[in-house]
């Protein structure tokens, strides 16, 4: 059996960072499996890309500002412009020779001028099996990739809030009218990776009556693994006396993530919790503006971006606890990493995340959209709970949950039963 991945990249953002990992984890349990994508950027074996040198990159750039282009008149505001994909421009590689042959073919995520939506009609055409992991909403809905508290794609798109001028016909409504056409002709595997994630797709009119499974990302236990906290800190020269509180994120201003609601718990806890006041600080990586560090209450560590996997295996381990404030998410990798490194992680029950997070057992949850409950949670960790405890459970349930084998043998039998239908 030959499996063929399919992302946009394989360095760069959580689908790409699962790919990778899938992929790897496929190969490491004796499955034929490669990755195919648009922008090569690690370079791991069974990595490939569609194509290489400047005049691929040139029109690879070329076919992502046409899809901003076309989506500039229809955008209601910048905030929301990447939050969108009308998938109008894209690549056809339904006679590359890996897709050619592929007995599976494993779609991630495929946006921003990678594959259109033609593009995927061509790859749907070839009768290949189709199995389709979900890492946020698009698959499902008229273009967004999160939809918010909109739930029109549970029976047709349209007045999308994410458009300009939302209406009956919007652009929304029309991209859900073409997904619908490609999906009626094919049979889907629609792979969710938490649960939250599954029912809305089960529940959608677009992938409503689709075989669904409920299969986590992996990671690789033995690198994200707990060490000594001590060594760790000293490695990336942090305080070895402090309580630190970890946050990251590619963007950290994206509102998803939910950094107001942390800089408004951190607040309240420096305010409400005097003995935190000269015991707590923190470190950030990810893409930070001057003006939000400016509102941090507790000295800060920035890492921007961190680009070296013991880097960040490090950052985990130095840290008490990883906070996570986001406001929709499905199963987030940092969660993942975090536990599998022994650090409890707090943040809002939403999306998958209380699927990842048992409270008190191996980290903490707190109530959406409450910074104070959020603080709450914070100075429990840090300052009352046996972490220790929770850490041995944190780490347990990367195991049972996450490892690459458990993992790789549950897609394993999702390909073999497309494969005999």
């Amino acid at each position: 059996m030959k499996v063929l991945l399919i992302n946009k990249t394989d360095s760069g953002g959580g689908a790409a960072v699962a790919a990778n990992r899938l992929n790897r984890a496929l190969r490491r349990n004796g499955i034929d499996s490669k990755l195919l994508v648009q922008d090569l950027k690690r370079g791991e074996e069974g990595v490939y890309a569609i194509g290489e040198g400047y005049v691929h990159r040139t029109k690879a750039f070329g076919r992502f500002v046409g899809e901003r282009l076309y989506f500039l008149p229809h955008e209601k505001n910048a905030q929301i412009r990447f939050g969108f994909s009308p998938a109008n421009t894209g690549i056809d590689i339904s006679n590359h020779p890996l897709v050619q042959e592929a007995d599976v073919i494993h779609l991630h995520w495929i946006n921003q001028g990678f594959l259109s939506l033609d593009s995927l009609s061509k790859l749907f055409a070839l009768g290949k099996p189709i199995i389709w992991t979900q890492h946020d909403m698009w698959a499902f809905t008229g273009g967004c990739h999160y939809a918010g508290d909109c739930h029109e794609f549970l029976e047709s798109c349209a007045f999308c809030p994410f458009l300009k001028k939302p209406g009956k016909n919007d652009l929304s409504s029309q991209i859900f009218a073409q997904k619908r056409k490609i999906y009626n002709s094919n049979e889907l595997s629609v792979v969710a990776c938490s649960k939250w994630l599954r029912t809305l797709a089960q529940e959608s009119k677009l992938l409503r009556g689709m075989n669904f499974y409920n299969i986590p990302n992996p990671i690789d236990t033995n690198s994200y693994a707990p060490k000594d906290k001590n060594t760790a800190r000293i490695n990336l020269n942090l305080p070895t006396d402090k309580k630190l509180i970890l946050f990251g994120a590619a963007k950290v201003e994206d509102q998803r993530k939910g950094i107001r609601y942390f800089i408004e718990a951190l607040n309240y806890l420096q305010l409400n919790y005097p003995d935190s006041a000269n015991q707590v600080e923190l470190i950030f990586f990810g893409q930070m503006s001057e003006k939000t560090s400016s509102h941090l209450p507790f000295k800060t560590h920035a890492f921007n971006f961190v680009k070296k996997r013991s880097t960040i295996i490090d950052l985990y381990n130095a840290a008490d606890l990883y906070v996570l404030p986001s406001l929709q998410d499905n199963l987030p990798n940092t969660v993942m990493e975090a536990l599998s490194c022994g650090t409890p992680v707090a943040g809002f029950s939403i999306g998958g995340v209380p699927e990842m997070i048992s409270h008190g057992y191996n980290g903490f949850l707190a109530e959406v959209k409450n910074s104070t409950s959020l603080a709450d949670k914070m100075y429990k960790a840090l300052f009352l709970e046996d972490l220790n405890e929770i850490s041995k459970n944190a780490r347990q349930k990367a195991l049972n949950a996450y490892s690459e084998k458990v993992v790789a043998a549950a897609y394993l039998k999702v390909y073999e039963a497309a494969l005999n239908k």
